[in-house]
């Protein structure tokens, strides 16, 4: 039997859950007309008036928002309520240096700690819990959104962080941690630090891992499950739509993550024409926030590709699920936990002298966690010079990228020409990771 947060909600009727989305999703609709001039202006392009919305059908007739359309609005223009009623910001990266801003009201907060609540219990997770919180906290979603649902949820949590790796085995074994939350590269990387300390962590106390902020594929589960004896769950979000919990795995099932859909509409899209597919088939997850105050999302092109299935789970619950993202329809990499557009490193190369704007981003998982490998070509008279130099530089575009995206990575500075060139659309990424 499946243990619940919110019974009446996770299991509601079909018929009922439509019927509380088309509610909400109208409410929304006419509360970011009233508040938010960019969905004024685009709906009114559109031509679509918030009463025009009288059926689930009829959200297909509003337009889409994208990641861009945050960026222009930087950094409050798409919040719909006043700043006094704005009690948290967060931010995810963004291409171009500029964060994607996202605010909450305390009515939100609230909501978010509910359905991350929600998502441990699906997870197996209970109020007699120890939770091992390994998420970064700060602008990042992952630290906080895991931190209140674990209180909301009862349970006891070490908001320990992420990094210091020796100090999180020892405080893992001491304070008896029995549910771990970070991204699933960096649980493989505990256990092979703890098993260099020659500590056994399968005779620890942990029994589930929440993993996410990253992809990960099924064999990455069974090297997880086997490496920490626990079991290991898929948990989804983006800051935009509200950080982690918008949708997780069940622990009976295992197969496909509900996402909350009396808090969320999702579609399925073909990314190239933006018309929907038919149940089960890949697409681009777009997402629709419909109890959101801070920042209220319509349409929202996740990038994302996953597909979607309404079939009933044997645990009870109603809302549909997605499957594990298998890729993106943009060239945004994830790399431990940080999202990373080339863009965003182009932009940092072309500020420094010497360096020429042809480069390879090198991708790959080395003892199970993640590296990034920046391959930039020099110009002649910098390549020429003393090896000094050239370590000097390396360094340099290492640290500029360390502070301006706060991901760690290796530059290796070659010939000019080195690169191979392209006659179509650069190929800048080479991603070796078996994901």
């Amino acid at each position: 039997m499946a243990n619940y947060f919110n019974e009446e909600f996770e299991t509601l009727p079909r018929a009922a859950l439509e019927a509380l989305q088309l509610k909400r999703l109208q409410a929304t609709v006419a509360r970011v007309y009233a508040n938010v001039p960019f969905y004024k202006q685009s709906f009114d392009a559109a031509g679509i008036k918030p009463e025009d919305i009288r059926s689930l059908t009829d959200l297909q007739r509003l337009p889409f928002t994208t990641k861009q359309n945050m960026r222009d609005s930087y950094p409050y223009g798409l919040f719909a309520a006043p700043m006094e009623e704005i009690v948290r910001i967060h931010a995810s990266s963004g291409t171009t240096g500029k964060p994607t801003v996202v605010g909450y009201t305390q009515k939100d907060i609230e909501t978010w700690s509910e359905l991350m609540a929600r998502s441990f219990m699906a997870a197996g997770a209970h109020k007699g819990d120890i939770i091992h919180n390994a998420y970064g906290y700060g602008l990042f979603t992952g630290g906080l959104g895991a931190h209140y649902g674990a209180e909301k949820l009862g349970a006891s949590v070490i908001p320990i962080s992420g990094g210091n790796t020796k100090r999180q085995i020892m405080i893992m074994q001491d304070f008896g941690s029995t549910v771990l939350t970070c991204t699933p590269s960096y649980s493989l990387y505990l256990a092979e630090e703890a098993a260099a300390e020659g500590v056994d962590i399968k005779s620890s106390k942990l029994r589930v891992g929440i993993f996410g902020a990253e992809p990960w594929s099924e064999a990455m589960r069974g090297e997880i499950e086997a490496n920490l004896g626990l079991d290991a769950i898929d948990i989804y979000g983006l800051s935009e739509i509200m950080g982690p919990g918008v949708a997780i795995e069940c622990i009976e099932e295992k197969h496909g993550l509900h996402i909350w859909e009396d808090h969320f509409i999702p579609e399925i899209i073909n990314p190239e024409t933006g018309q929907p597919v038919a149940e089960g088939e890949k697409g681009e997850l777009v997402i629709t926030t419909i109890t959101k105050q801070g920042i209220p999302l319509i349409r929202y092109r996740t990038r994302d590709i996953t597909s979607i299935s309404y079939a009933p789970c044997a645990c009870g619950r109603t809302h549909g699920r997605i499957a594990r993202m298998s890729g993106r329809s943009d060239d945004m990499l994830i790399i431990r936990g940080v999202n990373v557009f080339p863009s965003q490193i182009e932009s940092i190369l072309v500020r420094i002298e010497g360096v020429e704007p042809h480069y390879l981003l090198i991708v790959d998982r080395k003892d199970n966690l993640d590296t990034l490998e920046v391959q930039v070509e020099v110009d002649e008279r910098i390549f020429s010079d003393e090896i000094k130099v050239l370590q000097t530089l390396a360094r340099r575009i290492e640290k500029e990228i360390k502070d301006m995206l706060g991901v760690t990575c290796t530059v290796k500075l070659v010939e000019p020409k080195t690169i191979q060139r392209s006659e179509g659309k650069a190929q800048r990424v080479r991603d070796n990771r078996k994901l």
